[in-house]
C-alpha cells in the first residue's frame, strides 16, 4: 500500500524543481551572450529602412475642371435627349429639351404687345437727345431679336444634324452666325449706356415706357423658354445620360440629368491625412497606382493645397479611418493622357523632396 504523501513536502520538492530550471535559463542566457541574441532581435546598432514616400493617401480621378452635373433650371416634362454617353460637345450645344409648347404661346403674345406699343410710339415725334435715346432702344430690340432667331436656327440645325438630317457644315455656320449676333447685341447695349449718360437727357415719355416694358416682357417669355434647353456649359465629353424622355425634370442638384466633363486632361482629388499635411506641398511629384492597372504606375504634379481640414469624403480601402481623422484635400495635375477613369480611387504616394524631407526634419525637431 502507498504511502501518503505529505503536502508541504510536495510544495517544497516542486518549489525546487522550478528554482533549478531558472538557473539553467539564466546559466543559458549568459553562455549565449543576450536574451535578445537568443530571441533573434534586432540589436539597436541595426540601420532603421529608408522611408520611400513622404505621405500617401486615397484619391479619386477626376476630369480637367472637376465633374459637373448638369440638372434643369426649370421643372417640365423631358421631351428630348439628343446627347449620348462619350458624345465630344461644344460650349452652348443642345443636350437636352423640356417641353415648350406654352413658352412659344408666351412669345407670341409678348411679341404682338410689343409690336402694338412700337406703332402707338411712333406717332410720338422726338429729336435731339431724345430721338438718340430712341435709335440706341430699337437698336438693342432688333439685337434681342436677331440672338433669338440666331439660337433657334442654331438649335434646329444642330438637332438636324444629330439626327441624321443635316451637316456638321451648317452646325457651324449656325454657331457663327450666332456667335456674331451677341456680339452685336453687346455693342448695342454698350452704345445705350453711352447715350443714357449724356447730359441733359430728357426723361422718357409715357408711351417710350409702355413700349420698353412690352420689348421687357417679351426678352423674359424668351429667356424663360431658354430655360428649358439644357446646354453643355463649356467644351467637354458626355460622362453619362441620367435623364430618359418622358421623366419629369426637376431644378435640384440632387436630380442631375447629365454628368459632364472636360476629359482632354485628368487631375487627382486627394485626401492627405491632417498629420502628414506638412509634408506635402505645391509642385510636388506624385505616383499613382489603380487597382484595375496593378502592373502600371501613373504620375503628376501636386496643383493646389486647401488651406482648411474637413472630413473625408472619399472611402479607404481596408481598415476604416477613425471618426475624428480630418484631412487636406490635394489636387493633382495627371501627366499625359492616361487610361484612368472619372470617379476611380486610386493610391496616391507622394515622392520624397528637399521641401518634403526639411518640413518632415522640422516636425521630427518639434516632437523631439
Amino acid at each position: 500500500m502507498l504511502k501518503k504523501i505529505d503536502p508541504a513536502v510536495s510544495t517544497i520538492l516542486i518549489a525546487a524543481a522550478i528554482a533549478i530550471s531558472l538557473g539553467f535559463g539564466i546559466q543559458m542566457i549568459g553562455n549565449s551572450g543576450s536574451l535578445s541574441d537568443l530571441t533573434g532581435t534586432a540589436r539597436a546598432d541595426t540601420p532603421a529602412p529608408v522611408a520611400q514616400w513622404a505621405a500617401s493617401a486615397t484619391g479619386r480621378v477626376e476630369p480637367k475642371n472637376g465633374e459637373v452635373r448638369i440638372a434643369s433650371e426649370v421643372a417640365g416634362k423631358i421631351v428630348e435627349i439628343l446627347a449620348k454617353t462619350n458624345d465630344q460637345v461644344k460650349a452652348g450645344d443642345l443636350l437636352l429639351r423640356l417641353d415648350d409648347a406654352d413658352y412659344y404661346t408666351k412669345i407670341a403674345a409678348a411679341a404682338a404687345e410689343a409690336g402694338v406699343r412700337e406703332r402707338e410710339r411712333a406717332e410720338e415725334q422726338a429729336t435731339g437727345l431724345a430721338l438718340d435715346r430712341r435709335n440706341a432702344e430699337d437698336a438693342v430690340a432688333k439685337a434681342h431679336r436677331d440672338v433669338f432667331a440666331a439660337q433657334e436656327a442654331f438649335d434646329n440645325a444642330y438637332r438636324a444634324e444629330k439626327l441624321g438630317n443635316g451637316s456638321s457644315d451648317a452646325v457651324e455656320a449656325a454657331r457663327k452666325d450666332l456667335a456674331s449676333k451677341k456680339d452685336a447685341l453687346a455693342d448695342a447695349k454698350a452704345k445705350l449706356v453711352e447715350v443714357d449718360a449724356k447730359p441733359g437727357m430728357p426723361l422718357p415719355q409715357r408711351l417710350e415706357s409702355s413700349l420698353a416694358q412690352a420689348r421687357a416682357d417679351l426678352t423674359s417669355a424668351e429667356l424663360a423658354l431658354e430655360r428649358t434647353r439644357v446646354r453643355a456649359p463649356s467644351d467637354g465629353t458626355v460622362l453619362n445620360v441620367l435623364a430618359k424622355v418622358g421623366e419629369t425634370a426637376v431644378p435640384s442638384p440632387d436630380s442631375a440629368l447629365i454628368d459632364f466633363g472636360d476629359l482632354s486632361s485628368l487631375r487627382l482629388r486627394a485626401e492627405v491625412e491632417e498629420r502628414d499635411a506638412a509634408k506635402v506641398h505645391v509642385g510636388q511629384r506624385v505616383v499613382v497606382k489603380a487597382d484595375a492597372f496593378p502592373d502600371k504606375t501613373f504620375e503628376g504634379t501636386v496643383t493646389s493645397i486647401s488651406q482648411s481640414l474637413a472630413a473625408p469624403r472619399i472611402a479607404t480601402r481596408g481598415p476604416r479611418r477613425p471618426n475624428d481623422v480630418e484631412v487636406v484635400e490635394v489636387m493633382v495635375a495627371l501627366d499625359g493622357h492616361p487610361p484612368l477613369f472619372t470617379g476611380m480611387r486610386v493610391d496616391t504616394f507622394f515622392k520624397l523632396d528637399s521641401n518634403s524631407q526639411a518640413s518632415a526634419a522640422s516636425a521630427s525637431t518639434k516632437t523631439n
